[in-house]
């Protein structure tokens, strides 16, 4: 197994279990005891899971509150997301990506990619990218901070992100459904979002299965909007078909191993 995959899988399994061994991580990955010690040495210098006497935990999770408590649910789907997704980019892009559980993820994963230009307003998703030191920039937009999401909010952000321009809006989205597309539960997320959407060539939205068929009450963009969306299972049909007429694709992630 090349490096890289087993140490996407060794932080799944640390957050699916929350703590594990050296020695349980080894059976799992059929890795050696030295092997685990290296990759939880490099994991913990970029601070993605912390290293304990004998084994590993997961990082303290960012934010307070509501948001602590969305990274805790489905972290399996939103991280195979999160894997799926980084594919899609390439380095020398600029990417805009909004504040979320699975955003966060996928900057992980993004970490791993050089040359990428990251506008965020999610203080987590910079730093992630900054620390990579790979030749990527991140760029934090200034606004009113937000602890509960670890975040900028407000009209000074979204007049920073009309100044810029980006190939990718990459989005997390409260819920997805065929007649009013993307949808926020927070009004201020919703304006960052559509503004990052319409400095944007291309819109890729990230949701679970969790979102689809749900209703929430801001709008962020029409299904029409959205190029790709990325998800870990297939959507109903009548959010399938409406996707594909307007010409988007749907991207899934690989099924976990059994």
């Amino acid at each position: 197994m090349k490096k890289r995959d087993r140490q996407s899988k060794l932080v799944d399994l640390v957050r699916d279990r929350e703590k594990m061994s050296v020695e349980e991580l080894a059976a799992a990955l059929d890795a050696s005891r030295e092997t685990i010690r290296r990759d939880l040495s490099d994991l913990a210098r970029a601070g993605t899971i912390l290293k304990v006497h004998g084994g590993a935990m997961i990082a303290r999770l960012p934010g307070e509150g509501p948001f602590r408590h969305r990274m805790s649910q489905n972290v399996a789907a939103k991280a195979r997301i999160a894997r799926a997704a980084a594919q899609l980019f390439r380095p020398g892009e600029t990417l805009m990506i909004d504040t979320g559980s699975t955003t966060l993820f996928l900057a992980e994963e993004l970490a791993g990619i050089a040359g990428l230009t990251v506008v965020t307003n999610a203080t987590e998703i910079a730093r992630t990218i900054a620390r990579a030191r790979n030749g990527s920039r991140a760029f934090l937009l200034g606004g009113e901070y937000g602890l509960d999401n670890s975040q900028t909010i407000g009209a000074m952000v979204t007049g920073q992100i009309r100044l810029l321009r980006a190939h990718h809006a990459v989005l997390t989205v409260g819920a997805l459904d065929h007649l009013s597309g993307a949808m926020d539960y927070d009004l201020r997320e919703a304006e960052i979002a559509q503004a990052m959407i319409a400095q944007a060539r291309r819109v890729t939205v990230l949701a679970d299965a969790s979102k689809f068929g749900a209703l929430a009450s801001f709008q962020v963009c029409p299904l029409a909007r959205i190029d790709t969306l990325v998800s870990d299972t297939p959507p109903p049909p009548e959010i399938r078909e409406a996707l594909e007429a307007s010409g988007g694709r749907l991207v899934l992630c690989e099924a976990p191993e059994e």
